[in-house]
């Protein structure tokens, strides 16, 4: 059965609910999970910046971001631990997050991702795309859908 599940989040309550499916599944599984925030790289600077503006945005943008993962991954530990779940966070800085979501699962060496969905319809995800339909076309770990 499943021993390793990997959870990309991002503070949403649609990841919420993907993390605490993937909590309860391994506490009955006796499995681990791995949490994973893949967090938006530093923007590139806008023509006739000044570059000592650029690097302080770059510095902001870097702590923000930094703290938004640390937080997240904190308080999904926390849960994972109140039910006795072997937790690990990892966090990445990446704009190409359905790539980063299976690299990190793979190396992670997880059996198992489980990932919040929207249910948008042909027209929302023609407008938004899917980050699910993305991993699984990229993947060849299986996947848990969650609603």
């Amino acid at each position: 059965m499943f021993r390793h599940l990997f959870v990309p989040v991002d503070g949403s309550e649609l990841s919420e609910r993907a993390m605490r499916t993937a909590i309860g599944l391994a506490a009955k599984l006796g499995a681990q999970v791995t949490a994973f925030i893949a967090e938006p790289d530093t923007p590139l600077p806008q023509i006739g910046m000044e570059l000592r503006r650029y690097e302080r945005d770059t510095e902001a943008h870097i702590e923000r971001t930094d703290t938004h993962a640390r937080t997240l991954l904190t308080r999904y530990e926390v849960m994972a631990g109140e039910s006795g779940v072997p937790f690990s966070g990892v966090h990445d800085r990446d704009n190409g997050i359905d790539q980063a979501i299976v690299e990190q699962a793979e190396r992670a060496g997880a059996d198992l991702i489980v990932m919040g969905t929207h249910t948008r319809g042909r027209l929302g995800e023609l407008l938004h795309g899917s980050h699910t339909k993305a991993v699984i076309s990229a993947t060849r770990i299986p996947l848990l859908a969650v609603h």
